[in-house]
């Protein structure tokens, strides 16, 4: 099984969205409970990289901490991009994308200020490798309000 699952990660299947996708077929609130206690595992990490003094980690983990939450509330709202994304077996960036932006006019911008601040760690943090860790610990605190803010909708809704 191990094998596997380091087979389909080279391949770029993010195994965990599957096994989340799948159980949010059957019991959809799970699934959003799932996603919230992955963004909240990332966010730890993130946290932890920032205090060892890691920018390019703590981004990376800042960015799918954000991604699982505009995620679970594209499923939430039932988006197209949800829609899309279940039918591609796969989320692309310009989904998750589109997604924030609407998700925004809907429950609140602080969507899309945490999805753009996650995508510029993912680009400028993490592949470039151009942000200092006290860039990344700002950011990062927009980013932990995403996560909160999400937090807080799937308590009110429950």
């Amino acid at each position: 099984m191990e094998e596997l699952v380091k087979r389909a990660r080279e391949l770029g299947i993010d195994v965990e969205d599957l096994i989340i996708t799948a159980i949010s077929r059957s019991d959809p609130s799970n699934g959003l409970r799932l996603r919230l206690e992955l963004a909240r595992r990332y966010l730890n990490e993130a946290e932890d990289y920032v205090r060892r003094n890691d920018p390019v980690q703590a981004s990376e983990k800042a960015y799918k901490a954000a991604e699982e939450v505009v995620k679970a509330l594209a499923e939430m709202h039932n988006l197209p991009e949800h829609q899309e994304a279940l039918r591609e077996g796969r989320w692309y960036t310009y989904m998750l994308f589109t997604a924030s932006s609407k998700l925004s006019e809907r429950v609140g911008e602080w969507v899309s200020l945490g999805w753009n601040t996650a995508y510029s760690l993912h680009v400028w943090g993490f592949y470039e490798a151009k942000l200092s860790t006290s860039d990344v610990e700002v950011a990062l605190k927009v980013v932990k309000r995403m996560v909160n803010e999400f937090e807080g909708l799937l308590k009110t809704k429950e």
